[in-house]
């Protein structure tokens, strides 16, 4: 492997590393103390934690492992791969927080505040585990799954795979307990929804200028993007123009920005929100 393909396997692990971590603070300290159980394999784990006295770390090992072979063989071995180290990192995570910090009850007398920490922490981890092809394991490979053979959002695939494990806690624990799950479920598909959009944004530059030269050079060697550059002639003075059209992620769309501030002042830049850019150094086409 080249430098540049080592880079982006530790910018991976790293990013499922702090997700995992992140997620399984909301489990540990916020969903399992309360029993929330919207959904997922560890929502799971609480209900069969509840009916058959064994540990949740280890329920939510044993359904994972299950999952993961299907994620294997329908989603490949890229992902399969990602979310082996990911399941295995969870339940060892689980493991050790149950040895060294017991929660017998909630941290706060503060279900609705909990009930927030639990929805958030999970669903911005979810997310993050999406965006780099991975996921938790447990009902997000179904999701997955659902979104690669049809055309429902991870979202809502999430929404359907879960609901079943909802329904369960109003059976298992208490109508409020099923209440808050509800609640829960709902707000971690839009919450998971709302935080991958997010990190897919890019900026599309639509540039109109006289001298297409230098610019293009910042966007080839600073930036390391590419362009598509065409002539066109402006309607009043017929003077011949050249259009730049670039995509770019926020952070070098800023830098863009501030260059041609300063080196084409008279350019006309149209700058455009891109929800989703898939193709050659952004997102790959699934």
């Amino acid at each position: 492997m080249n430098r540049k393909t080592v880079s982006k396997v530790f910018y991976e692990y790293g990013l499922i590393t702090f997700a995992i971590l992140l997620m399984d603070v909301g489990i540990y300290v916020f969903k399992f103390p309360n029993h929330f159980s919207f959904g997922g394999v560890s929502g799971l784990a609480v209900i069969l934690n509840s009916l058959l006295g064994i540990p949740a770390s280890q329920i939510n090992l044993v359904i994972n492992l299950v999952l993961l072979v299907v994620g294997f063989v329908m989603l490949g071995k890229g992902f399969g791969i990602k979310t082996t180290y990911a399941t295995i990192l969870s339940s060892v995570v689980l493991s050790v927080m149950e040895w060294k910090f017991p929660l017998n009850a909630p941290l706060t007398h503060e279900p609705i505040l909990e009930l927030l920490y639990a929805i958030a922490f999970p669903a911005v981890a979810a997310a993050i585990l999406f965006y780099v092809n991975a996921s938790g394991g447990g009902t997000d490979i179904i999701a997955m799954i659902l979104k690669k053979y049809s055309t429902v959002d991870i979202g809502m695939a999430l929404l359907l795979t879960d609901t079943a494990i909802v329904a369960l806690s109003f059976l298992v624990f208490d109508v409020p307990t099923g209440l808050f799950s509800v609640c829960g479920l709902i707000a971690k598909s839009i919450f998971v929804d709302q935080t991958l959009d997010q990190m897919k944004l890019s900026k599309y530059f639509t540039i109109i200028c006289d001298d297409p030269a230098p610019i293009c050079t910042f966007i080839k060697d600073v930036l390391h993007r590419s362009a598509t550059i065409y002539h066109a002639e402006g309607i009043y003075t017929h003077e011949g123009k050249t259009i730049i059209l670039c995509a770019l992620d926020p952070r070098q769309a800023v830098l863009l920005q501030r260059y041609i501030r300063k080196t084409e002042p008279s350019a006309f830049i149209m700058i455009t929100k891109s929800s989703e850019t898939i193709g050659k150094g952004f997102q790959l086409s699934i």
